[in-house]
């Protein structure tokens, strides 16, 4: 929730907060009660008194709710928090509050909704990473109250809402002179900008270097204003420009190439120095089928290579655009395609083991985890078959030049994929024959070892022990997340990158002689 009383507590909280990592002084303003901030977990004394929210360990000298409407209260708690500390942004209602109202009409940025019985259906909602890491960070020992103690600020603006609401919601519809989505949400998240440099001391410190955004729709932060490129872009399109570099989308309404230099900057849509890609959202089916299918050995995977999706127009109900998939899907189709086109063709070189098909399958994830490669191409912009692939157990086969993956200028990507350049797809088969049976079981063998960092098991986890303090019978999906191995998953991976980042962003060098980190001297590269 997001009103004046909100505000005013969240004030007194972030001033009265110790730099303390282990303690911090809360001062309650009583004149009003419940829960405040974003996701309404700022307790006031009447909350305190009554419910304790899970980041609070027990205060001492609860107040007497008889003075509640008279005085101000001082509240002493015990919060458990860990390095690094990530500030999150109220931001005004336009930008929350507003921006969620409504949301559940098109089962857009919004990961579940709830059933008479108030069980949870899990929606199949493209952008839901932008939801999912949202709500990690809120419930997580790394937020903090207190900005001054902050290793890293997030800005929560949502372009998943915002985007799939902008011709629905009358407050949120595009001004006339756009018509463009893209240019829309870049002035909705200059907006925040101007609020945040305004209202808050924090961004001219560093210039915006130790803020976060995430860009989650299909080109990612191609569109971000020029005024925010200083920070960490988070997206799931690592486009670097270097090949392609102009829009890929093949939906007019989110093409940036027009959006005026003055107002976007000559900013590629991603740098590796700085940004990262996320895994995009993958939610649990109702029976959890897939994610028993991660494991299955290579003595049950007879197909070589995989892929599942829209080939384009040469095929019934194909996407009409050329440039749909930057042409790349319709390259692997003409060369490899399994199913026949509108002339009742196959692939150049169709070979039985080979799969690459346009049709629709309710055996999609038992399909994937029954291959030993499996295609990562775009779409129109990002998709989610890196996630399809390693969540299967599947080896990765990668095309699409100069645009990064999720951690790729993280992780050691040689080890459990395969990149092929875009001009070598006639050579993909051939390429895949000649890779020796001890590289393919190492590669599988690092799939599996690898595959949670690219599932949101602590967002669904949370789902999850709500669920287990109303039902004592477990839905099945919830069952099988909670027997995972506890491995790390999206968020955690994501923690461990801005720690590494917190002693090896070189900007960052000259302050930690001022601000003690808490992570041991190991991960530094200074001497």
């Amino acid at each position: 929730m997001m009103d004046s009383g909100g505000s005013s507590v969240r004030h007194v909280l972030n001033a009265a907060a110790s730099t303390n990592a282990l303690d911090m002084d809360i001062a309650v303003v009583v004149s009003v009660s419940g829960y405040f901030g974003i996701d309404c977990s700022i307790p006031s004394a009447h909350s305190l008194a009554h419910d304790l929210p899970s980041w609070l360990h027990p205060p001492v000298n609860l107040p007497d709710l008889k003075i509640v409407n008279s005085t101000s209260i001082n509240v002493k708690a015990i919060v458990q928090k860990k390095r690094p500390l990530i500030y999150v942004y109220d931001l005004p209602a336009e930008f929350d509050n507003h921006l969620l109202e409504g949301r559940h009409f098109k089962f857009q940025c919004v990961n579940r909704i709830y059933d008479g019985r108030n069980r949870t259906l899990w929606t199949q909602q493209l952008y839901g990473a932008q939801m999912a890491l949202y709500e990690s960070i809120l419930a997580s020992p790394h937020r903090t109250l207190n900005g001054d103690e902050a290793d890293y600020f997030y800005v929560p603006v949502l372009d998943s809402c915002l985007i799939t609401r902008s011709d629905d919601a009358p407050h949120l519809l595009m001004p006339r002179d756009l018509r463009l989505r893209s240019y829309h949400a870049l002035e909705y998240y200059r907006m925040a900008y101007d609020h945040i440099a305004q209202q808050y001391p924090y961004w001219n410190r560093t210039s915006g270097r130790d803020h976060i955004w995430f860009f989650s729709w299909d080109e990612g932060a191609c569109y971000a204003p020029r005024e925010i490129w200083n920070s960490m872009m988070l997206v799931h399109w690592g486009n670097t420009n270097t090949k392609h570099k102009n829009s890929t989308s093949a939906y007019w309404a989110d093409n940036w190439d027009h959006i005026p230099l003055d107002r976007r900057g000559n900013h590629p849509c991603f740098d590796p120095r700085k940004d990262l890609v996320l895994p995009a959202w993958k939610e649990p089916d109702p029976g959890a089928i897939w994610l028993k299918l991660w494991a299955r050995p290579r003595i049950n995977r007879t197909t070589l290579f995989y892929f599942n999706g829209n080939l384009g127009p040469a095929y019934e109900g194909g996407r009409p655009e050329d440039t749909y998939s930057m042409g790349i899907r319709q390259k692997l189709a003409a060369e490899f395609g399994s199913t026949p086109n509108k002339q009742g063709n196959l692939g150049r070189q169709y070979a039985t083991d080979v799969t690459v098909t346009y049709l629709r399958t309710e055996k999609y994830y038992e399909e994937l985890a029954s291959s030993v490669f499996c295609g990562v191409l775009p779409g129109d912009g990002w998709s989610g078959r890196m996630e399809d692939s390693m969540l299967q157990g599947c080896i990765p086969v990668i095309i699409q030049d100069g645009i990064f993956l999720p951690y790729e200028n993280v992780l050691n990507y040689n080890s459990f994929a395969v990149r092929l350049q875009e001009d070598d797809i006639p050579n993909l088969i051939s390429t895949l024959r000649g890779i020796n049976e001890t590289q393919v079981e190492f590669m599988l063998g690092n799939v599996r070892q690898m595959w949670q960092r690219f599932f949101y098991r602590d967002s669904i986890l949370l789902e999850a022990q709500r669920q287990k303090r109303l039902f004592s019978e477990e839905a099945p999906w919830s069952v099988e997340v909670s027997k995972l191995p506890d491995d790390d998953d999206v968020f955690a991976t994501f923690m461990q990158v801005l720690h590494y980042k917190l002693y090896n962003d070189p900007w960052r060098q000259g302050l930690l002689q001022t601000k003690e980190t808490g992570l041991p001297t190991i991960c530094s590269r200074a001497s």
